[in-house]
């Protein structure tokens, strides 16, 4: 008999989802819940975001680099902690075919076991991460910090089960009313003078108020269960994505873990406050279009050429929106870092440049995770990972004696052997061919070199300019050109991307 099931707004109903065999997955209805999702996610992570950096480019603006510092020193063991603390299992209840109350309750309880283990240990921890660092006063922050744990399960079990549903509508509410608060405390504690502390005040408001919308917005609320019984398969599957992720954090990781205790705060703070720049694209839109395309592969998960092709079709479309952004920034890296961040953040500049050149490589890279994880192969995003924590370390050991430039460098020169390792290993997963990503890829990184080149020429030409108003020219230029020179070289991308956005083709 088939299990109970549980819907995310009522625990008593049954899920209303489909099974993997039925007509919808194929046809219009699954497209359209997928455009729907599509543009709910990335539309409120762009609502999200612009409330954000209202504040957040206040904020550095009043913070000292050494600030920035300091705080990046707290997220390398937050991050660690982070990795533990069971998205892996909840990843499962999307995953999996069927999903009934007892698997529900089971991942809850090990949220909950697992998140507040993590907070005890990461206060245990903190002094000898200060030692490590030659900075006490990352003790002091790792501590309070450790809150943020606390928040965890009450924020990612019921995100999965709306994510299963494609119902990504509810989250959107619940994560632009938490990015308005946090977007008012963080300026707040700036200008009340609490210095690297609105760092950590900023996060802590925006986790307990998605917590809490969670818990009111999405109508959830279950039992956990500490009885293991059967959750064989659901420990399986989140055993080896934890350890792709594990990997994943040696490779994204490792540059703080070696700068941190080679460079002084201030060099720190310019590198990883360029990496912030730089990664505003991969780190907030991108995961986006992924949290809606691993439910929707795993749908699909019968029928290994519809993920092929909307895998293709990804590529196209994000691409086509990254490598105008990535070389526009480094073509307009100076007026940027001098108009949003100040002149203090001048070191920053060339940093952001080199950054902004590796970034392409970055993004293509991390798009093949949801659909081999969907198709049931997380062992090969775990691979992948493996590769990269043996890549990248190598490289900012190498750069980490040039400074923040250098540590910038080493993202360039070690990403795109990377990414032709993750190539190597998921498109035969997938279905495709290299030549299948190339014809994806070329015709927007044509486009997009033109329009750099064209914008590097009219810098080159421009008169001396207020650093706004040079900023504002290239801009404007590279808006004009970009779309020109695709028109030329990519007629069909371009339709079928605004197609798409009409709800003229499907998703």
């Amino acid at each position: 008999m088939k299990p109970e099931t549980i819907s995310p707004a009522d625990p008593s109903d049954r899920d209303s989802t489909p099974p993997p065999q039925a007509d919808e997955a194929a046809g219009e209805g699954m497209a359209a819940r997928v455009r729907s999702a599509v543009l709910w996610r990335s539309g409120s992570q762009i609502v999200a975001q612009l409330v954000m950096w209202s504040s957040t480019f206040i904020v550095i603006r009043l913070l000292a680099p050494s600030d920035y510092g300091l705080f990046a020193m707290t997220q390398l063991v937050l991050s660690l902690m982070s990795l533990l603390n069971g998205y892996s299992f909840t990843a499962s209840l999307v995953q999996g075919a069927e999903m009934d109350r007892t698997r529900v309750a089971q991942v809850f309880g090990m949220m909950i076991l697992l998140n507040f283990g993590l907070a005890a240990i990461q206060v245990a921890l903190a002094p000898a991460a200060a030692s490590y660092f030659r900075e006490p006063m990352v003790a002091q922050l790792l501590r309070v910090q450790a809150l943020l744990h606390l928040t965890t399960p009450f924020i990612m079990v019921p995100q999965a089960l709306l994510s299963r549903q494609i119902d990504f509508r509810t989250q959107a509410r619940v994560n632009i009313a938490a990015a308005a608060l946090a977007a008012i405390v963080a300026p707040t504690c700036a200008y009340a003078g609490l210095g690297v502390w609105t760092l950590v005040a900023a996060p802590f408001t925006l986790f307990s108020a998605r917590a809490v919308g969670m818990l009111i917005v999405g109508r959830w609320w279950i039992w956990p269960s500490f009885r293991w019984r059967g959750a064989g398969a659901t420990i399986g599957f989140g055993s080896a994505m934890l350890v792709s992720d594990l990997l994943w954090f040696v490779q994204t990781q490792a540059d703080v873990f070696i700068a941190g205790r080679r460079l002084e705060p201030h060099a720190l703070g310019l590198y990883t406050t360029g990496l912030f720049l730089s990664q505003i694209l991969v780190n907030k839109f991108v995961p986006a279009i992924n949290e809606v395309a691993f439910p929707t592969y795993a749908r699909l998960q019968h029928d290994p050429q519809a993920i092929a092709r909307g895998f293709l079709r990804a590529v196209r479309l994000v691409m086509l929106a990254a490598i105008p952004f990535y070389l526009g920034l480094a073509a307009t890296a100076e007026p940027l870092v001098l108009t949003v961040l100040g002149d203090h953040w001048a070191g920053a500049v060339p940093v952001v440049r080199l950054l902004a050149l590796a970034m392409p490589c970055v993004t293509l890279q991390i798009l093949y995770a949801p659909a081999t994880n969907a198709l049931g192969r997380p062992g090969i995003a775990a691979r992948v990972s493996g590769a990269g924590a043996i890549i990248m370390p190598i490289a900012f050991l190498i750069g980490v004696g040039h400074g923040p430039v250098g540590m910038a460098a080493a993202w360039l020169g070690g990403f795109p052997l990377l990414l032709i390792a993750a190539t190597a290993l998921s498109l035969p997963v997938i279905g495709l061919r290299a030549r299948d990503l190339l014809t994806a890829v070329t015709p927007p990184l044509a486009a997009g070199l033109g329009m750099a080149a064209g914008v590097l020429a009219l810098d080159f030409a421009l008169p001396p300019l207020p650093v706004i108003a040079r900023l504002a020219a290239l801009v404007a230029m590279g808006a004009i050109l970009y779309p020109a020179l695709l028109l030329v070289v990519a007629r069909g991308t371009l339709t079928e991307a605004i197609a798409l956005a009409r709800g003229r083709t499907p998703a």
